[in-house]
């Protein structure tokens, strides 16, 4: 079994913060997966499903970011889990925004809610460090974590995310490498399909088409920005 833990602030002001993509990573999976509804447990909120062939725990403590690790912990104890076998999802100011990073262990790099989950369970867990970037200056980090993120980043955070939702059964069978660079292929090809090509001349129009009447402007898609996140967090209009 694996336990799959989001880090996040609980609240729906908090919800499209860039401190809660690990929330939002987390939602992606059960939403994609057809996870059971979330019902409260350990100290925040979980559902459980099969991930491949492994049964995953997904939990969003609802604690405040700086008290994760109470909930992490208790999770952990009732399940009697090894530490290898919690995988964490959280924002990370250290890699720019879009980029994806798994590693095992590690300093918490002022991350509270790593530093929360160290001191109740040990440092040797799985952290998948979802890049947000850095707003430049230290003094300023506070206030850009706890800020919507950017319309700008709209365009590579849902793509993102739904590569982490499509790549976590490898997660879940301890393929983090895979896992890795299946999330990178996955956002590249993306990039790249959404470069527009450089249009081609326009032939001229005969007297006949130019007389024919124009067709109607197609309707948008529904989505727009963030219309799939909010889906998977539920909020959907």
């Amino acid at each position: 079994m694996k336990l799959f833990v989001g880090l996040g602030n609980p609240g729906a002001q908090y919800a499209f913060n860039r401190h809660n993509v690990g929330f939002m990573a987390v939602d992606a999976i059960a939403a994609d997966y057809d996870f059971p509804p979330w019902r409260k447990r350990f100290a925040g909120v979980a559902t459980e499903g099969k991930l491949g062939g492994e049964t995953v725990l997904i939990l969003k403590p609802g604690t405040y970011m700086n008290e994760s690790g109470r909930s992490v912990g208790e999770a952990l104890r009732f399940y009697k889990l090894e530490l290898d076998d919690v995988v964490v999802f959280h924002d990370e100011l250290d890699l720019a925004p879009g980029k994806l990073r798994v590693k095992t262990g590690g300093g918490a790099a002022g991350h509270n809610g790593l530093k929360s989950i160290t001191a109740h369970i040990g440092n040797d867990y799985v952290r998948v460090r979802i890049g947000i970037g850095h707003p430049g200056r230290k003094d300023q980090v506070s206030g850009y974590v706890l800020h919507d993120f950017a319309k700008a980043d709209h365009d590579w955070l849902e793509p993102l995310l739904g590569a982490i939702a499509e790549a976590a059964p490898h997660l879940a069978d301890g393929a983090n490498d895979k896992f890795q660079s299946l999330v990178a292929h996955r956002t590249q090809e993306d990039g790249d399909a959404g470069r527009e090509p450089k249009p081609s001349p326009k032939p001229a129009r005969t007297p006949a088409e130019k007389a024919a009447p124009s067709k109607p402007a197609q309707p948008k898609a529904k989505d727009g920005p963030f219309g799939i996140l909010r889906r998977w967090l539920g909020q959907d209009g």
